[in-house]
């Protein structure tokens, strides 16, 4: 029996004993009848809209990141504790079946729990595409960056299950650190931008009416001779600019920055994924330093800077450095876990089960 064989042991014998109670079934079918909800009133609410579809399949997206999320820490976090608690780990430990074998096992039938959400969503999914506004390329990333989000929960999890002797307990640190990924994130970039306060000069070029000519462009609304004044003005401003890089470990962050944005014909984005990737980008700008002018729109100059395609472009992606810390993050907690988990154990904690 080859490796990779024992450990897809491990993860069938673990799926076949999540998929044979009822409960599991009743978690998809209450899933699959709220995302049933979703799309009904989404689509009803956004038939007047240039890109309907878009709307409702960034919408579904994060529906079922936020619900595995919520579900998977539940579904991994007593995966390998549990089992102590009970006193079956000790008789697969005397197999054949070695110790990263068997928490990887548990990961991977975690994951695919997990990923069954996904699958319950796909033809909601395929719905929005047929309606237009989204595209493969989107739906391609999405999908890819969702998956990874799950599994990353998962390994969390199962990591947790591993280290931490209590379920009750793995079970409680593992959403602890799925809340600190998804809200803390916000709130630590929230605070370190009004610690980073300090005073800003803003430039900025006006006209002067006064001293401009009497008779007005009828195209523009300006003077046709325009004459123009610099002025500046100083104010204390938060520096999110500073701490933008605090949002790259959120997971929903990940997902939008890692989608390929869509924009309309006026450059906006035209679904969630977009919106969000425009919001999480402009904290990266330096307050004060996008100089505005009047006479540039006087003398029909455009400014493409303040179009959203032309703000991504100028701007850094985070996904992959949040993907990064996701996987760092998980595959340390794995590690400890398959290092706990070895048999014979060298030491265990005060009142751990052997058997």
């Amino acid at each position: 029996m080859s490796w990779l064989h024992r450990m897809w042991t491990v993860a069938s014998i673990e799926l076949q004993q999540r998929v044979r109670g009822v409960a599991w079934y009743v978690l998809l079918g209450v899933f699959v009848f709220i995302v049933l909800l979703v799309t009904v009133f989404t689509t009803l609410a956004t038939t007047t809209t240039d890109a309907p579809g878009a709307v409702l399949y960034s919408l579904i997206v994060y529906f079922v990141l936020l619900l595995g999320t919520l579900v998977a820490p539940a579904l991994s976090g007593t995966a390998i504790n549990g089992d102590r608690e009970e006193g079956t780990l000790a008789t697969t430990q005397v197999t054949l079946v070695s110790s990263s074998q068997l928490v990887l096992g548990k990961l991977l039938a975690a994951w695919i729990t997990s990923l069954g959400f996904l699958a319950a969503a796909l033809p909601f999914l395929l719905f929005a595409l047929a309606l237009g506004g989204s595209s493969v390329g989107v739906s391609i990333a999405s999908i890819l960056a969702l998956a990874l989000e799950l599994g990353v929960v998962s390994a969390v999890g199962v990591g947790l299950s591993g280290l931490i002797r209590r379920p009750l307990f793995s079970v409680v640190v593992t959403y602890l650190v799925v809340a600190f990924l998804s809200i803390g994130t916000l709130i630590a970039f929230g605070l370190g931008s009004a610690v980073a306060q300090e005073e800003v000069t803003y430039e900025y070029e006006a006209v002067d009416w006064a001293a401009s000519s009497d008779e007005i462009d009828p195209e523009t609304g300006y003077p046709v001779d325009v004459v123009c004044r610099t002025e500046t003005n100083t104010y204390t401003a938060p520096r999110p600019d500073r701490v933008w890089w605090m949002l790259a470990a959120n997971p929903y962050v990940l997902l939008a920055d890692a989608v390929p944005a869509r924009f309309d014909s006026h450059g906006s984005p035209d679904d969630l994924f977009g919106t969000i990737k425009f919001m999480v980008r402009q904290a990266q700008l330096v307050p004060g330093d996008d100089g505005w002018s009047e006479c540039d729109m006087a003398a029909g100059v455009p400014t493409p800077d303040d179009r959203a395609d032309a703000l991504l472009e100028r701007t850094t992606p985070s996904w992959a450095v949040g993907l990064a810390l996701h996987v760092l993050l998980a595959g340390g907690l794995v590690a400890g876990a398959i290092a706990r988990t070895r048999a014979p154990a060298r030491r265990m904690a005060a009142g751990a089960r052997v058997a």
